[in-house]
């Protein structure tokens, strides 16, 4: 039997109102991201299919029937702790949705996929640092894969990325216009992920960008380098207190993502450091949370929505029948507020 809207409401003790309206993405409707995490995840859970509208306008059989699936690296709990991600999936969703197609299967790498079998899809959509070799023994039709914040190979893959490089270069010009030069960075391990568990640390190009800009600069200081376990509120939280620790804190601090810069500014906060006074903080995503905090971040504006957004263009122009591989960068944006010491 198919999963309905009341089932969702009953698994999440919500109304099916509320449910209603997060699943058809209802901006009006003011909710807390953990009550939308919640009604996504028990909605993935639960395998639940939005009834399709009738269309309005005519496609091609291929097209208005396709079935795409999602294969993202992270799992549910790691796309709660750094939203991102989550914004990436909401907006293929919402992309499918307008027209008029769904997701077909949403698959996470930390399942056995080495037993599924990804034929069933007319195109598939990839989150992440996926080996591309290890995919294409599991979907071989390789022009039907777009790839989401990864780009394997320009020749082979269609693929979407945010300018990441451009991005912290943004940041740390902007600390530098401010007279800073004694800047820190803050960032998570970085891999390339494989089918069967397996996966092997590559370079992070936050961090690889940051060491380049401040090199050039001849402000690099490897001291101020600091790598966290993961990625999340607490993980930047954790290392703040350890950069407390120290005794030294760098008169600035860029992080690779905003959900650690908040976790470090709580730490600053119950420290009694003063931000941005005694340290400038900057961070990355632009996550809804930043404007909220008890110090407005400033952040560098990812369009993770987008990014999910295009990545269903592209393959619904695969299917059909473009032959030619294209990669996407999407633009970034300095969002100043008040962590920086500059309005």
């Amino acid at each position: 039997m198919a999963t309905t809207i009341k089932d969702i409401a009953s698994e999440t003790n919500l109304s099916t109102a509320t449910v209603s309206r997060v699943l058809n993405n209802d901006q009006s409707l003011s909710v807390t991201e953990e009550t939308r995490f919640k009604i996504l995840a028990a909605a993935e859970k639960l395998d639940y299919k939005p009834s399709r509208r009738k269309r309005v306008n005519v496609q091609s059989d291929a097209v208005s029937h396709a079935r795409i699936g999602l294969l993202i690296w992270c799992s549910p709990e790691r796309e709660y702790e750094d939203p991102y991600f989550l914004s990436i999936r909401q907006g293929i969703e919402m992309q499918l949705g307008e027209l008029d197609l769904i997701v077909s299967k949403t698959i996470r790498l930390d399942t056995q996929i080495a037993d599924m079998d990804l034929n069933e899809f007319d195109g598939l959509i990839v989150v992440g640092k996926v080996d591309p070799e290890d995919l294409a023994l599991l979907y071989p039709r390789t022009d039907r894969i777009v790839y989401v914040n990864y780009s394997p190979d320009d020749e082979r893959f269609d693929s979407v990325e945010s300018d990441f490089e451009i991005a912290v270069e943004k940041a740390l010009n902007h600390l530098i216009k401010l007279g800073y030069d004694d800047i820190g960075f803050v960032g998570g391990k970085e891999n390339l992920h494989h089918i069967g568990h397996k996966k092997q640390e590559i370079d992070e190009v936050r961090r690889v960008a940051f060491e380049k800009v401040l090199r050039n600069k001849g402000f690099y200081n490897p001291d101020n380098v600091f790598i966290v376990g993961d990625w999340s509120t607490m993980g930047g939280y954790n290392m703040m207190k350890e950069v407390i620790g120290q005794g030294r804190i760098p008169r600035a601090m860029f992080f690779a993502s905003d959900p650690m810069a908040i976790g470090a500014l709580k730490a600053l906060q119950e420290a009694g450091v003063s931000v941005p006074n005694d340290t400038a903080i900057v961070g990355m995503d632009d996550i809804e949370m930043a404007s909220f905090v008890s110090i407005p971040l400033t952040t560098v504006k990812i369009y993770a929505e987008q990014m999910g957004r295009t990545a269903v263009n592209l393959v619904m122009e695969r299917i059909n029948g473009r032959s030619l591989p294209i990669k996407v960068i999407i633009p970034t944006k300095l969002i100043i507020r008040e962590s920086c010491g500059s309005q």
